[in-house]
């Protein structure tokens, strides 16, 4: 008798680029005053993209829908996604209910009956977009929703059935304060979310954030408080059974994001849509980006990279090191049948003299010192 051969984990990113508007430090691929007709067409193309791959080859353990405001089209075509996934999973003996769903949800674009369809279908993860508690920064920043949406919207989710809900937290937002942030975390507090992402902004090019800046009309806080704010959110939320596991992240114990992780220990995935990443035995590759979304074929695809053992290697040094535990020295002997210690000699000697990182047993990980400096680290192996 032939025995089983094992399925490699895959999962699966489905890009949604409609958004009610645009905030104003978005630089992702994202459309506005689109008609219900383009959303049809483009979400019909998303599910013939489908086609291209073969999922029985693979056991699909996480499926992540985000935006773009996934929350903000129709539950109908989220509804219509879902049930063709099933099938096709379904066929591959894979158990519907084992797989993480996620869905990104923003307040503002939320109703009961777009919740309660997402459950029905089998989603059972949101993140929630809380960015923060004060109403004038939401405003500053282009936000859709207020405090109180928000609010509304993580109550109705939880009296609907979420359990597994995520809530997401800025930092270093313009004319933000340390009281700012205490204000948000005590609502993170009183909810007890299972999962909290906190990310410090980040100004990007050709965005209306970077012009308000470049106008002096808004004014980014020093960086000195931005790090402040970053340690009080990593203390407060360890102080209240949050486990720290990636350097944006913190989650319950067990609820961790598996979408994350899964990214972070090199594992592949296949991206659905305008712009979506994949990276499938080596080959990391994108789908096109237009501006003219009528234009968007999920045929043409742009080869990023075709990696070599080098290259993964040093990838799953830079990916590893973003999590808290670090890189296990025996994991990584195990995949590439070498030890980092001696590959990665030079990399590794001069990050622990500069106190960014420490070898610990069988770990390589960041030092607090290189909590604060992870690109300088990160950096070394790109």
């Amino acid at each position: 008798m032939k025995e089983k051969v094992k399925q490699k984990e895959l999962g699966i990113y489905i890009h949604i680029p409609f958004c009610k508007s645009k905030c104003y430090y978005c630089d992702f691929t994202s459309y506005t005053s689109q008609g219900e007709g383009k959303i049809a067409s483009y979400m019909r193309q998303v599910k013939k993209e489908m086609n291209l791959y073969d999922f029985s080859k693979y056991h699909v353990t996480t499926i992540y829908i985000g935006g773009g405001t996934p929350s903000f089209i129709d539950e109908k075509y989220i509804e219509q996604l879902m049930e063709e996934l099933k099938v096709r999973l379904l066929k591959n003996q894979t158990k519907w209910e084992d797989i993480e769903i996620t869905i990104e949800v923003n307040p503002g674009t939320i109703t009961r009956k777009k919740l309660e369809c997402y459950k029905q279908v089998g989603i059972n993860r949101l993140s929630i977009g809380l960015q923060s508690t004060k109403d004038e920064l939401l405003k500053q920043i282009g936000r859709i929703h207020n405090y109180q949406d928000f609010i509304e919207t993580y109550e109705l989710a939880s009296k609907i059935g979420f359990a597994n809900i995520n809530v997401d937290l800025m930092i270093g937002l313009p004319n933000q304060t340390i009281q700012d942030v205490k204000q948000s975390l005590e609502e993170i507090k009183r909810l007890q979310p299972n999962h909290v992402s906190v990310y410090s902004l980040i100004v990007e090019d050709d965005t209306k954030l970077g012009e308000l800046l470049d106008k002096e009309i808004l004014q980014l806080p020093k960086e000195e408080l931005e790090r402040q704010m970053y340690w009080y959110v990593k203390d407060t939320l360890e102080l209240n059974s949050y486990k720290h596991y990636e350097i944006s992240n913190f989650a319950k114990e067990g609820k961790e994001s598996k979408h994350n992780k899964n990214c972070w220990e090199q594992k592949e995935y296949i991206g659905l849509g305008a712009t979506a990443h994949s990276y499938l035995d080596g080959v990391r590759f994108s789908n096109q980006d237009f501006s003219n979304l009528e234009e968007w074929n999920f045929l043409d695809k742009i080869i990023e990279e075709k990696q070599t053992l080098e290259d993964k290697s040093k990838e799953y040094m830079l990916l590893g090191l973003r999590k808290i535990e670090g890189v296990s020295i025996g994991l990584f002997k195990e995949k590439y049948g070498s030890n980092p210690l001696f590959m990665f000699r030079s990399e590794l000697d001069k990050l622990v003299r500069e106190n960014l990182l420490v070898v610990d047993g069988d770990w390589i990980r960041l030092t607090n010192k290189g909590l604060d400096f992870a690109n300088l680290v990160w950096e070394e192996f790109v």
